[in-house]
């Protein structure tokens, strides 16, 4: 066999198209392949051909046997008659490959026949056709129990064609059509179609592969109807059994109510017990939100909204929210009270845990302060009123200023009108989410200087610069505007160190002042994310650390390989940034420049020449070499 013959092989194995199996002819026609070659190569085409067609033949009949299967076995777990006969329908479009499948049952009332499922249909008028008995193609097959196709719907003389069936055929496109019955034994009980767009004729075994699923689809609504009518002698057969017990168990739900919302109350519970307990009670969904609907009456009675009862909570003429039972339109008048009640319950508990939480909060806002304002005061009580809240205040801390980072002036620099209101109302809640933070992390929190402090433990793995982005990110999602964060360095210990706190807080609000100048909004950030800017903000100035962070890399390559590059940068930018210049510098070749700075620039990372980056590169190289001079004997 030769390499040409060879070639058919591989494009059956790899699946090609059709008008690929000409090209092995062509190519040997083309290199003057003789007649016999050229006989053997036609011959070998249409044997891969025929193999590629009875393979693509097995492949459609196994996919068919697949989409049967899962059919069968939809029915096998019916539950929604409507999602079975959708999937029979999308299965039908697609193993026939039409642009649109449809479903019609019979109604004997009326004496034709209806749209129930379609898909791929665009057209409204053509979704909502009714069909008499023989009229059109659907209308004759559901009359003679027998599946019809045609061609061309429109040319075609054997069905009876009204306006109102015509209209919604053209409005939605069809041409081509084929139809077949759904059949319970001899009665027929809808159509099967499948259709498309443009002229088509459907094959004897498309016919039958619709034959199928339409036997699936009766199947489907015959098991439906037995369902929907045992489930009803089911329903008769226990209403009277339900009232006698629904009467019963309205004064048992009334009473255990009773006794679950005074042990919460007792017990000191949170909404979400209350929600848990009347949820278990009522036999329903109950949720709490902050956000009642317009229908919320503040009066404590519950009032219906749609299918949903909602009851206010409320106190002292303030609206906190509601509980909102869902899905129970039918609620008799005790178990309303039932969630009136509750709801009264509600609003205690929030008052109750609003006012303990406020008083945590400055507990831990004083605490803070006089760490700040006092750092004179006995260290041991500060270390217990800390320890009282679940601060460590022996373990290291950072300091973080926070506030909101949203314009509130207008280009004039005048107020904007309800400035001040709004100035109040944010710091408000800059204040409360930030109380909370710190709650949550083991740390104090207070309202300072037109925004907050907090005083935040590290973690293993923490970082300054973490917390703050932390923080950042927190109090941001918690106000739903952005909010940003300056971090100072470090403090070991607050209650051993306690005079280290101001200088670190006012290192965190330079920190602060410094990203709204370089527009980081709502971002967080330590003076070592802010290059050599940080060397002028931080208290203590990290010198090898801002070379290290900057230059590092290079310094260390040197160091291993015995190279020149913290030379070659010198010369470098000394040199106006000219790689000719700095050959002359360096008395090397220019290859040997510019391959020096293309290590560099992956040790560095890309942007090291932009302006900033170059200045941060520049300053930490004399500051290197300042530390080299100090260290040389």
């Amino acid at each position: 066999m030769s390499q040409a013959q060879l070639s058919h092989l591989e494009l059956l194995a790899r699946g090609a198209p059709g008008e690929a199996y000409d090209r092995p002819v062509l190519l040997a026609r083309a290199s003057g392949a003789g007649p016999e070659e050229l006989a053997a190569l036609e011959r070998a085409k249409r044997l891969a051909l025929r193999v590629r067609a009875e393979l693509e033949g097995r492949r459609r009949r196994e996919t068919e046997l697949s989409a049967l299967f899962e059919t069968a076995h939809d029915l096998a777990g019916l539950r929604d008659l409507d999602a079975v006969l959708r999937a029979i329908v999308q299965r039908a479009r697609s193993l026939l490959g039409t642009e649109v499948a449809y479903l019609s049952l019979n109604d004997p009332a009326a004496g034709d026949t209806y749209m129930r499922v379609t898909e791929g249909s665009v057209s409204a008028r053509f979704q909502q056709l009714r069909l008499g008995m023989g009229e059109g193609l659907g209308g004759l097959v559901a009359q003679t129990a027998r599946p019809y196709v045609t061609e061309s719907y429109f040319d075609d003389e054997r069905f009876r064609h009204t306006r109102t069936i015509d209209a919604g055929v053209r409005d939605e496109g069809l041409v081509a059509i084929l139809g077949v019955p759904l059949t319970l034994g001899s009665q027929v009980i809808g159509v099967l179609f499948a259709a498309d767009r443009r002229a088509r004729v459907f094959e004897r075994e498309q016919t039958a592969l619709l034959g199928s699923l339409a036997a699936h689809a009766a199947v489907a609504i015959d098991t439906a109807n037995l369902l929907a009518e045992t489930r009803s002698a089911l329903a008769e057969l226990e209403r009277a059994n339900d009232i006698i017990r629904a009467h019963s168990g309205v004064i048992e739900r009334a009473s255990e109510v009773h006794d679950r919302l005074t042990e919460l109350v007792l017990r000191g519970g949170g909404v979400h017990d209350v929600v848990a307990a009347l949820s278990e009670v009522l036999d329903g969904t109950v949720e709490f939100t902050d956000r009642p609907r317009p229908v919320t009456r503040a009066d404590g009675h519950a009032v219906r909204h749609g299918d949903d009862w909602v009851a206010a909570v409320s106190a002292g003429g303030e609206l906190f929210g509601a509980l909102v039972l869902r899905g129970q339109p039918d609620l008799d008048p005790v178990d309303r009270r039932t969630l009136e009640r509750a709801a009264m319950v509600t609003s205690l508990l929030l008052l109750a845990h609003r006012s303990a939480g406020e008083a945590e909060q400055r507990v831990r806002g004083e605490l803070l302060d006089d760490l700040l304002d006092a750092p004179g005061r006995d260290r041991r009580l500060l270390r217990e009123r800390a320890v009282r809240l679940g601060a460590d205040l022996d373990a290291p801390h950072v300091v973080l200023a926070a506030r909101t980072d949203r314009p509130l002036r207008n280009t004039a620099d005048r107020p904007v009108p309800g400035t001040a209101d709004r100035e109040g109302a944010d710091r408000q809640r800059l204040w409360s989410a930030s109380s909370h933070l710190a709650a949550t992390r083991q740390g104090l929190a207070s309202a300072r200087d037109g925004g907050t402090v907090l005083l935040l433990p590290l973690g293993p793995g923490d970082t300054a610069a973490g917390l703050a982005r932390l923080a950042a990110g927190q109090l941001g999602a918690a106000l739903r505007d952005p909010v940003a964060v300056g971090a100072s360095a470090p403090v070991d210990a607050p209650a051993t160190r306690p005079e280290a706190m101001a200088p670190a807080y006012a290192e965190a609000r330079r920190c602060l002042d410094a990203m709204t100048v370089l527009g980081r909004r709502g971002e967080g950030a330590a003076a070592e994310d802010l290059g050599f800017l940080g060397l002028l903000l931080a208290d203590s100035r990290d010198i090898a650390g801002f070379v290290t962070r900057t230059i590092g890399q290079v310094i260390a390559y040197d160091r291993r390989r015995g190279s020149d590059l913290v030379r070659t940068l010198e010369e470098y930018f000394a040199s106006g940034m000219s790689p000719a210049r700095t050959k002359d510098a360096l008395h090397v070749h220019v290859n040997t420049v510019a391959q020096r700075l293309e290590r560099i620039g992956r040790l560095l990372g890309p942007g090291w020449q932009a302006p900033a980056r170059a200045l941060e590169v520049q300053l930490a190289l004399r500051l290197h070499a300042m530390s080299a001079a100090r260290a040389a004997p």
